[in-house]
């Protein structure tokens, strides 16, 4: 940058510091020019920070520690540590049994402890058959104090010390005082040291003029013709911009408005169900028998209030038993035993969303597109790729000619949207027939990775709810296509509000 240019655009502020560092000598500190100037520290620092940012001025900056005595530190600097006045007992009195000592001390039964306890780390005594006596060490340190209680002395009399000015043995002094509660208080401390560069020496050579500057022209100005007189500061088109963060939609709901926008369009329609469901409807009318795995306490989040949920017109909850117990008229053997109305009243956080799906197979009639997209309830440790809550999106197809094959074709849509290379492998779960997981492939790791399941719904999950046309099903898990989509290795990232992270990402994908 031109120096001449640099000199226009200077702020008072700026050259006040430049001139007060030209005639202080080093080290000079922010205070130091405060002083000079009789300028406010924050002025002085953001001139200072805008100094730095022209190559003007370095600024080192440093931690120190502030040390101050405590009122017992205090009490100990006069009368010794407690370890020192132990010492002093069993050097006047001899070898002391534990109970003696506590009884002849003049320390409380804490201090008496942390005294002993010390005693024995400094080498100072030793313990045999529960006597403390006298070490050749301690009768040594009868006549010199340690390297601590000098420090405990130095502090009680200035009052506070930096711990950069400490010696090396007073500073190994400081860990062990540290170490022990109230003896001292700690706090940090940021210093800055400022030096001119050469660039800001040559500005100095050049010379600064010290005068009152105008940065823009008021209504009085003009009126009173004050403005032919004012000097104008030049401005810098060059200086550094305030780095904007502009709102935008968090990526895991910027990924769900994505998956919805793509069913719409798809021709399907959205719908909704309770996060609080029946087991009734979580399992039962599912075809999931009632001692599944996935139905026990470890899997599955039972709800206390309301224990129970109503179930559906009798009729429905009848045909789901027969199915449950001797496949009804499917032509099934069902799952052969006594199906229990009770255990399908119990009230769960839904593990899924199919159950969406079966409710919207009993109030629509085929044909018919549905999706729905919500949160879904595991009773999962939570670790880098699995969470206790997570987001599902659920669909059906069903219409008098739809087949497996098509089910693929509307999947293999879906992907191709979103990006991706899909392929299809056999599967199995317990209410659809045929079943298929969806894997897509990821170019960099060169690898395929399973995204959801799909399948033709069984006869035995369609017979109680009187659907009498095929019906394609799929569920797809949406975290783990967010962890993809926004190159993530931990799932936990979409939900912990990182400002860093969420910042950094693009407002559009």
């Amino acid at each position: 940058m031109d120096i001449e240019r640099i000199i226009d655009e200077l702020h008072l502020y700026e050259k006040k510091v430049l001139k007060a560092l030209e005639k202080l000598e080093p080290p000079i500190s922010p205070e130091d020019i405060v002083k000079s100037e009789k300028m406010d520290i924050k002025a002085v620092m953001s001139a200072l920070g805008s100094l730095e940012s022209k190559g003007l001025v370095s600024v080192h900056k440093s931690v120190d520690k502030i040390l101050k005595p405590t009122h017992a530190s205090k009490k100990y600097a006069i009368k010794g540590l407690p370890e020192r006045q132990i010492l002093q007992l069993l050097s006047k009195e001899g070898p002391l049994e534990i109970s003696e000592i506590m009884k002849k001390s003049s320390l409380d039964k804490t201090e008496n402890k942390v005294a002993i306890g010390w005693l024995m780390r400094k080498k100072w005594a030793k313990i045999e058959d529960n006597t403390i006596k006298i070490t050749s060490e301690g009768e040594k340190s009868l006549e010199r104090l340690g390297s601590d209680e000098i420090l405990l002395q130095e502090l009680a009399e200035k009052g506070q010390i930096k711990l950069s000015s400490l010696s090396d043995k007073l500073k190994k002094a400081f860990k062990l005082l540290n170490q022990r509660k109230g003896l001292l208080k700690v706090k940090k401390v940021k210093e800055h040291e400022i030096h001119l560069t050469d660039k800001g020496k040559t500005i100095l050579e050049r010379g600064l003029e010290i005068r009152e500057e105008a940065t823009q022209l008021t209504h009085d100005d003009l009126k009173t013709g004050r403005w032919k007189k004012l000097y104008y500061r030049g401005y810098d088109i060059h200086a550094e911009y305030p780095i904007i963060f502009p709102g935008k939609m968090h990526p895991l709901k910027r990924i769900i408005e994505e998956i919805r926008d793509i069913f719409l369009k798809m021709g399907f329609t959205e719908a909704r169900g309770p996060i609080i469901e029946s087991a009734f409807w979580n399992f039962d009318c599912l075809f999931q028998p009632q001692d599944h795995a996935a139905r026990e306490m470890q899997d599955t989040f039972y709800v206390k209030n309301p224990p129970e949920t109503k179930l559906p017109d009798k009729s429905l909850v009848e045909k789901v038993r027969m199915v449950h117990e001797d496949g009804g008229s499917t032509g099934s053997e069902g799952w052969q035993y006594k199906w229990d109305v009770e255990i399908a009243k119990k009230s769960v956080l839904r593990t899924h969303t199919t159950c969406v799906s079966a409710r919207f197979l009993l109030e629509n009639k085929p044909p018919l597109k549905m999706f729905s997209i919500g949160r879904v309830f595991r009773r999962e440790t939570i670790t880098y790729k699995h969470l206790p809550e997570f987001h599902q999106v659920e669909g059906i197809v069903a219409a008098e000619n739809v087949t497996f094959k098509n089910l693929l074709g509307i999947l293999r849509e879906f992907y191709t949207r979103l990006g991706f290379k899909v392929r299809f492998r056999p599967a199995y779960f317990p209410y659809t027939y045929l079943s298929t997981e969806c894997e897509i492939y990821l170019p960099e790791k060169e690898t395929w990775i399973e995204l959801g399941g799909a399948g033709m719904f069984r006869p035995e999950v369609l017979e109680p709810l009187q659907v009498e046309t095929p019906v394609a099903a799929f569920g797809l898990g949406i975290e783990r296509l967010a962890m993809i989509r926004l190159g993530i290795e931990d799932i936990r990232m979409l939900y912990q509000s990182n400002l860093g992270w969420l910042r950094s990402l693009p407002v559009c994908p």
